[in-house]
């Protein structure tokens, strides 16, 4: 997957509040969370497109995203290349 803009997506994790369900895992369309140590790790913040689908779907609101660039950068790339936005996003993981 790409990488947006560095040092910009606003994802923020509170480890104390995660009960390492791992259902964050399974909705992050770019797989940038991984569980370990059975708790929630976010390996590349450069690559969140910040659909928000993590915070929508953790039941302890261990994950706090605030929409922005990555979804932007994702439709912006897809008016250019007169195209779908290019987000990652498949029919079975709907996230913008």
């Amino acid at each position: 997957m790409p990488e947006y803009l560095k040092n910009t997506a606003q994802i923020k994790f509170n480890r104390n509040l995660c009960n390492g369900c791992g259902i964050c895992t399974q909705v992050c369309p770019h797989q940038i969370i991984k569980l370990k140590d059975k708790k929630t790790v976010i390996e590349n913040k450069n690559k969140c497109m910040e659909c928000g689908a993590c915070s929508r779907n953790c039941p302890k609101k261990a994950i706090e995203v605030k929409k922005g660039v990555g979804c932007a950068a994702a439709v912006i790339a897809g008016w250019i290349r007169n195209s779908e936005p290019a987000c990652g996003c498949s029919s079975n993981k709907k996230c913008c």
